[in-house]
């Protein structure tokens, strides 16, 4: 395996201390290889789809605690082959790599050093998937990780695969698991699926619902639900990987969602398990959408601190308003969504995003894939939420009017935000003109509405009333 000779198979804690703790990762790798039924001399396959920035964290983490464990288990990604680095992304990447005294010396090693010294002068042209195999992600050149065994053919990284970490983006996801299916037509059993995709899609016929990305997987490969998992968190790639403590929950299913918390935990990355599956799901790509805004006010107010706050206010509202449509039981839900807004407000790429948009340094018209970041899901987010709570048979109570009114008018930013990114009708100033509106409700009325009407719509997330 690629690099398991770089793999101390030690912890080191914040504070520097070391911790043999090769016994306890055989021990989860034992149990999981005894509920998948794995035969002696039969490797535990795990095989990352996608690499960006948090898939490649995600593998890279695995590869650090099992990939010793070279018998019993084994670690591989996949991406697509052919993307370019660029003379820039060289050169940085080339300064990252003699800033950092370990990478330098294991390139040196592995006789890899060369090939970013020409690339850096411009007589070299590296790959994505080259430089992740040396432990480089594209989208996050910074945080060098260990080296990958990186497959650029997808039939070949999936079609034994016991484990499927999907690491691609929702907008992804459909397409490439829908290829995926014809390389398991001769399984005799089903893979279990971790997905860390965040965003949705919005179905309108015959009844709005939401689509998840597990859905998407259950419909293109008919794996079954059951071994269908979601795990999402308030967590940002780059810091878990150099150990900032962070937690995490895994939902879906009681068979494999206690099993693969106990196999995924780790010191500085606590993974609790859930069972609701969908509706965690949703509220990932939820925070995304409102996150795009507030990079947004705080570009276009020189980051004040009241009118971010007065939009985390405003835009708190509005997600509990909708997860009120969606969940029987919101309020089980409150902490994590908050959460993950939250860590997403104050540095994920969805902020970034909206910030840069604001700023002048991004355009609309440059697509929402973005050179070092990647997809930017929230756009997507934007579209799938205003479609689907613009629908009139969604209709609730407005409590001023008097009337029925589509979910959506209740939720001036999300209407906003909509006609900003997607039917590009108002710059990006005009968020701060929604904040700002006097007829605008106080925050507190919308939750209340939420909290007193029966506005909960199970069929939005494929439920039966």
């Amino acid at each position: 395996m690629v690099g398991t000779t770089e793999v101390m198979n030690h912890n080191v804690d914040s504070n520097g201390a070391i911790h043999n703790s090769n016994g306890v990762f055989e021990e989860k790798v034992d149990e999981l290889r005894r509920l998948m039924g794995k035969a002696e001399g039969d490797p535990l396959r795990i095989v990352g789809v996608g690499a960006g920035a948090w898939g490649s964290v995600f593998v890279a983490m695995l590869q650090d605690s099992y990939g010793h464990l070279r018998e019993k288990v084994q670690i591989r990604i996949w991406r697509r082959a052919g993307r370019t680095v660029d003379r820039a992304t060289a050169e940085h990447l080339f300064e990252v790599i003699n800033s950092r005294e370990d990478v330098l010396r294991r390139l040196i090693r592995r006789c890899a050093y060369l090939k970013y010294v020409e690339a850096r002068l411009g007589d070299r042209t590296l790959n994505a998937d080259e430089i992740l195999k040396d432990g480089f992600c594209l989208n996050m050149i910074d945080t060098p990780l260990c080296p990958l065994k990186v497959v650029t053919n997808l039939q070949e990284a999936v079609w034994d695969a016991d484990i499927v970490v999907n690491g691609l983006p929702s907008t992804e996801t459909r397409v490439v698991f829908e290829e995926i299916s014809r390389y398991w037509k001769e399984r005799i059993t089903a893979p279990v699926i971790i997905s860390l995709a965040k965003g949705v899609e919005a179905e309108l016929e015959p009844e709005p619902r939401i689509v998840t990305p597990t859905q998407m997987i259950n419909r293109a490969t008919g794996v079954p639900v059951e071994n269908i998992l979601y795990l999402g968190g308030p967590n940002i790639a780059a810091e878990i990987y150099n150990r900032e403590y962070a937690n995490a929950r895994i939902c879906g299913a009681a068979k494999w969602r206690r099993p693969l918390a106990m196999f995924l935990r780790q010191p500085h990355f606590i993974v609790w398990d859930n069972g609701d599956l969908v509706t965690h799901e949703v509220m990932g790509g939820l925070k995304n959408v409102y996150a795009i805004g507030a990079g947004m006010v705080a570009a276009l107010t020189n980051e004040s601190a009241t009118s971010k706050s007065v939009y985390f206010a405003h835009c708190t509202s509005e997600m509990i308003f909708i997860t009120h449509l969606l969940s029987e039981e919101p309020e089980r839900l409150a902490g994590p969504l908050l959460a993950d807004t939250y860590v997403t407000l104050l540095k994920g790429r969805n902020a970034w995003y909206g910030q840069n948009l604001a700023k002048g340094e991004l355009s609309l018209e440059m697509g929402d894939s973005i050179k070092g970041k990647g997809m930017i899901q929230g756009v997507s987010a934007v579209k799938a939420f205003y479609e689907l709570l613009c629908q009139s048979s969604l209709s609730v109570l407005h409590p001023e009017e008097n009337k029925h009114v589509a979910p959506v008018e209740l939720c001036p930013i999300l209407k906003t935000l909509y006609k900003i990114l997607i039917i590009r009708e108002f710059p990006c100033q005009a968020i701060l003109q929604a904040l700002r509106d006097e007829t605008m409700n106080d925050p507190r009325d919308r939750i209340e509405i939420a909290q007193t009407h029966a506005v909960y719509r199970p069929y939005l997330l494929g439920h039966q009333p």
